[in-house]
């Protein structure tokens, strides 16, 4: 299997061609960062890595592309054939997928040549950018049902066939339980959920039938849907019919609710079905639901058991993507050495931080996560020393992690592909899902709020800060 190299930007390639052209292809380093929290939240969890790595591996320009590119008339033959045996060769650097991660963090560094580097740019954004903000609303939502199961049914409101591809995928790294998308649960091992349709109750003669004939062929996942025609009338008592004669059979019985006010109905399903001695079943939401909404009923103690989300999930609700860039960080001199870049603008946020660097997550045995550092890559902190933390965004804000604060310092970008080839064994969506919840629960519950969440600190250390001065002065110094 190949992937088209195709899936990028135009410019890319014409960057490309120039820098052959040129011959101006020195090696050079790339950071891919973001610049602030999705959905006003405290955190995002770093997803789609591995899916990025695996398709890198398998990236090319087949016979189709190239006749494609030649019709357009914009390119050298030269460059062309160049392209015909083309393959990533350079090294990724990365924080493990499921990590939780802040703006301005270098999350992946890739090493290799500029026309490498150029290439992949759009393709790495692309699939690093949605799968973070997908896995981060799924945390989010995760976090606010305080354990209760939610299930990723989005795909029929996704973004295309890929698009409801990847939000499973993210979704379940984020922390949902199972996805309806049977073509993502082939693929990565997702447990596959799901109920029935209005249209199932409506195709049967009578509304109790229905739920017979369903609990019949489905006895071990006999969930109900109860608001087809009247939800507090003819479907609750109905499903409760069926849930007795289930009950009897020591079989799972539980009922859905699609629509209307979830707080009231849920209080008034979980009274029906406890009177009926239904004690044990299982209560299902759906309904264009959001953490918020969830947080809302988990607060107000409502007996829901489970969570069917779609739309705000898959497609990421209020936020259409997560601000994640690529800039050039590093660069090869005619001599070989790497000399630090930086982009300067006039807005501070937005002057790129030079060098080759590395993040530190500063933490202890009580309060886990402390803060992160972002150092050159020759620097090494250790336990016993003391530290100062510069603000990234300002000249004179900083703090002092002293050496009696924290017991542990771990470095978070590591190597994971080297020469085009990955280097490592390539995890399970399980054991990416396990990790990522790992990684969020290292954090105080104030850096997860939903509303207003304490800011994470992100710092540069002292050479870092002073190299980026540096580089301003310089810069301007150039232009003056």
């Amino acid at each position: 299997m190949t992937i088209s190299a195709l899936n990028t930007d135009f410019y890319e390639l014409t960057m490309m061609q120039g820098y052959f052209l040129a011959q101006h292809n020195p090696g050079v380093v790339f950071d891919m960062f973001y610049r602030t929290n999705p959905f006003n939240g405290g955190y995002a969890v770093f997803t789609g890595l591995n899916d990025f790595l695996e398709k890198l591996e398998q990236l090319s320009f087949d016979q189709e592309d190239l006749a494609y590119l030649a019709s357009l008339k914009k390119f050298d033959p030269a460059f062309l054939e160049f392209l015909k045996g083309y393959r990533f060769s350079g090294t990724i650097y990365a924080m493990d997928e499921g990590t939780t991660v802040f703006p301005g963090e270098p999350l992946v560094r890739v090493h290799t040549t500029l026309i490498d580097a150029q290439l992949i740019e759009t393709f790495l954004l692309n699939t690093l950018n949605f799968q973070t903000l997908i896995a981060t609303k799924a945390a989010r939502m995760s976090l606010a049902a305080k354990g209760g199961v939610i299930m990723e049914f989005g795909f029929r409101r996704a973004q295309g066939l890929d698009g409801a591809l990847s939000a499973s995928r993210a979704s379940f790294v984020g922390g949902t339980q199972s996805t309806s998308n049977t073509y993502a649960g082939m693929k990565y091992g997702i447990p596959v959920a799901g109920t029935m349709a209005h249209s199932w109750v409506m195709s049967f003669p009578s509304e109790l039938e229905s739920f017979r004939e369903f609990a019949k062929l489905y006895p071990e996942n006999a969930i109900l849907l109860i608001d087809t025609y009247d939800t507090l009338g003819s479907g609750i008592e109905n499903a409760i019919i069926v849930g007795k004669e289930l009950q009897a059979k020591n079989l799972p019985f539980g009922v859905r609710i699609d629509s209307g006010d979830l707080n009231y109905l849920s209080r008034e399903i979980r009274q029906r079905l406890d009177d009926a001695g239904l004690n044990n079943a299982r209560i299902v939401v759906s309904n264009d639901i959001t953490e918020e909404i969830v947080q809302t009923l988990i607060h107000d103690n409502v007996p829901i058991n489970s969570w069917g989300i779609g739309t705000h999930l898959v497609t990421g609700g209020t936020q259409s993507s997560l601000n994640g860039v690529y800039k050039l960080s590093s660069k090869q001199n005619p001599s070989g050495d790497y000399i630090p870049t930086l982009k300067v603008s006039n807005s501070y946020e937005k002057t790129t931080l030079p060098g080759i660097k590395q993040v530190w997550r500063f933490s202890n045995e009580t309060e886990g996560a402390l803060a992160d550092l972002i150092t050159l890559e020759e620097e090494v902190p250790s336990i016993g020393n003391e530290y100062t933390f510069f603000h990234p965004l300002t000249e004179m804000d900083y703090f002092v992690m002293k050496a009696k604060n924290y017991t542990k310092v771990t470095p978070l970008l590591s190597c994971k592909m080297k020469d085009g080839k990955r280097i490592l064994p390539v995890p399970t969506l399980h054991e990416l899902q396990d990790f990522a919840r790992q990684s969020l629960n290292g954090f105080h519950g104030s850096y997860k709020r939903l509303i207003n969440p304490h800011i994470y600190k992100v710092s540069l250390s002292r050479r870092l800060k002073d190299l980026k001065t540096e580089l301003i002065l310089q810069t301007k110094k150039a232009e003056a």
